[in-house]
């Protein structure tokens, strides 16, 4: 505090002008050479003479303290000089995130589009009602929907917002959401599925359930939710849900508009079918796509069962693809440092019961 108070000479902190001195420091302190040659010299000599064969910061720090070396430079510095004088045999490794849509190889090459659905829920308007807003966005286009309903969402008023949307702009390969009742179906019986996944594999596409708890698969959907929350929910004083429809509205034209390149170059969308009725009642066909982590037996949990994928492969993702049509489950291995490797692990049979779809 005095140096500030000298620097200012009699003057307001708040009028000083600091920008008078360069950002470094006037002088700085490196470690002498002779100290530098000497931690390369210790580190070839612990490699060859050592009985434990330690080479690194700490091993050499220890060794120059024993020597009652001066100036005895710490841990940290040691190990900037062995970086610096390009004395480590090892490279660094470097994280490299897998493509979007990694664990869908399809998806991931770019050959299908994947529309990802969430809800974002207590949303409040003052002295008013309360809402819920379903988000959409798609992968590569980042082509995006919002629909904000007073009141608690369901899985019908889903279902029909989209009917609407998919008319709208075509219907993807694949539609992703999280494992909430109103997506999944409840989770009080085995083998139950949801209307949301009815009407999915009724116009062929694949309903995808993302592993709980498990980071990065919802994070498109998360990325909009929250940019939706900031530029239209934060932005205004909303008096009606109307109000929040109308603004909202105009917030997805314009986005729309400023993705218009990236949506023009993403996969192909199919039409949706002129003639299409949705059957409740019709036995579900096509495929349904769990993506989870086997627990320490090896096994995941799928539709309120238990099955075991592989004993060697415990907390680790897989990819699980229900074939309904076939009667059989088929589990992947799933790696993000190999996302293309994706080794099926083990197929069983398993069919849904024959039972009516209660409304």
């Amino acid at each position: 505090m005095r140096y500030w108070v000298e620097r200012a000479r009699g003057e307001r902190l708040d009028r000083v002008n600091w920008a008078d001195r360069p950002p470094i420091p006037r002088a700085t302190q490196r470690t002498p050479a002779d100290i530098e040659d000497l931690i390369l010299d210790l580190r070839r000599q612990l490699a060859e003479h050592s009985d434990l064969g330690h080479r690194g910061a700490e091993a050499i720090f220890e060794a120059l303290l024993q020597r009652g070396t001066t100036p005895l430079p710490s841990i940290r510095t040691i190990g900037r000089i062995l970086r610096r004088r390009r004395a480590l045999e090892g490279t660094r490794r470097v994280r490299r995130p897998p493509p979007p849509g990694w664990y869908l190889p399809e998806v991931a090459a770019h050959q299908a589009e994947l529309d990802s659905l969430d809800l974002v829920e207590g949303l409040s308007i003052k002295d008013g009602p309360y809402l819920e807003v379903l988000n959409a966005v798609s992968l590569h286009g980042g082509l995006v929907g919002s629909w904000p309903r007073e009141g608690a969402a369901t899985a019908a008023w889903v279902v029909a917002t989209l009917i609407e949307h998919w008319r709208d702009v075509g219907l993807p390969r694949y539609a992703q959401f999280d494992n909430d009742t109103i997506f999944a179906g409840p989770h009080t019986h085995p083998d139950v599925i949801g209307r949301v996944s009815r009407f999915c594999l009724s116009l062929g596409v694949v309903p995808v359930f993302a592993p709980p708890r498990e980071t990065g698969f919802q994070a498109m959907i998360e990325g909009y939710n929250g940019l939706w929350q900031a530029k239209v929910w934060a932005r205004f004083r909303f008096a009606t849900p109307e109000e929040v429809r109308q603004q909202s509205a105009r917030f997805v034209v314009a986005l729309r508009t400023r993705r218009a390149e990236r949506i023009d170059s993403a996969p192909s969308r199919r039409v949706f079918p002129t003639a299409w009725q949705l059957d409740l009642q019709a036995p579900p066909r096509g495929r349904i796509v769990f993506v989870r982590r086997t627990d320490a037996s090896g096994a995941v949990r799928l539709l309120e069962r238990s099955h075991l994928v592989d004993p060697r492969w415990t907390n680790r993702l897989v990819r699980a693809e229900f074939d309904l049509d076939a009667g059989q489950i088929r589990f992947y291995a799933l790696r993000r440092k190999e996302p293309t490797v994706q080794l099926m692990l083990r197929e069983i049979d398993h069919r849904l019961p024959n039972r009516k779809f209660r409304e």
